[in-house]
């Protein structure tokens, strides 16, 4: 196993972490400044008003591409353990 390989599997690994966590981390940021805008326009300073509409709409996130990350993640794994042979060898 040479140092790019290892080097390639890393940055494949955390590519695949970056795409799986970008939907949920967008969706959860733009409801906390929405929330964060209400908050102070309202002038209301609770600090787990916004946990409910980032759950909410997290579960949202998930039931939309939740398909989509589960088969990119399935793909990769499957890649992964494909490649075991050369890797090796």
């Amino acid at each position: 196993m040479t140092p790019e390989t290892v080097m390639q599997i890393g940055q494949d690994a955390l590519m695949i972490t970056v795409m799986l966590c970008a939907p949920m981390l967008g969706a959860a940021l733009a409801i906390g400044l929405l929330v964060g805008m209400f908050q102070a326009a309202t002038s209301i300073n609770e600090m787990t008003l916004s946990f409910i509409p980032k759950l909410l709409v997290l579960v949202v996130v998930i039931f939309a591409t939740g398909h989509w990350m589960l088969g990119t993640l399935i793909t990769y794994t499957h890649r992964l353990f494909s490649e075991i042979p050369q890797v090796i060898g």
